[in-house]
């Protein structure tokens, strides 16, 4: 095996909760760290570079890297796939990089099958603003603002499982959380998430 250096970080959060907006923002703030380039099997988006932002890839080729055990960890998201190269995490850890997955919650428990990683999930400050914030985008109807709404719900409901939860209430302040816990200086370790319990309640209910 590799002698891996660097540190797997797993970044999830349910759709809205500003979770793109914080890794790019860590991204430019912390030295040696880096997003892995997922595979997908949807079309580009408009500005999307192959390679860039997705491995862009049709079914039949997913389905054979499935086969051949390519991925760490691979999930169906709405009507697509998605799924991430492990040899190709395995290279850039071995450089001393660190890697940030941004998967959910069933990617991120394939992930801790096969490799070490550390958990980080987000969370909007309440149900209205996670629909605002969906809203504010103007790009889906209601009944996909609908549907979201209701995936996110599911998808918050499994934040047990990561070993830190950062709260998006105030961008900077949950920016500077997130830095801490990469650079080994966390404030919110696992063992607060009792402290969140309020919050959770109203977005799970």
């Amino acid at each position: 095996m590799t002698n891996l250096t660097g540190t797997l970080y797993i970044f999830s959060a349910p759709s809205g909760a500003g979770k793109t907006s914080l890794v790019t923002a860590l991204l430019e703030n912390t030295d040696n760290i880096m997003v892995s380039v997922s595979h997908t099997t949807r079309a580009p988006r408009e500005g999307e570079t192959d390679g860039q932002h997705y491995h862009f890839i049709d079914v039949p080729t997913y389905n054979k890297m499935v086969e051949d055990g390519a991925f760490v960890e691979h999930a169906q998201v709405f009507d697509n796939f998605y799924g991430t190269s492990q040899p190709a995490i395995e290279a850039k850890l071995a450089e001393g990089i660190d890697i940030i997955l941004e998967i959910d919650w069933q990617g991120a428990r394939q992930v801790r099958e096969r490799m070490d990683a550390t958990s980080v999930f987000i969370l909007p400050p309440s149900r209205p603003e996670l629909e605002n914030r969906l809203r504010g985008r103007g790009t889906d109807s209601d009944e996909i603002i609908e549907r979201r709404m209701s995936d996110a719900i599911s998808e918050m409901e499994h934040y047990g499982e990561f070993d830190y939860i950062v709260v998006n209430d105030d961008f900077d302040t949950a920016l500077a959380e997130l830095k801490a816990i990469v650079t080994g200086q966390p404030q919110h370790p696992s063992h607060e998430k009792d402290e969140l319990t309020d919050l959770l309640s109203q977005l799970l209910a």
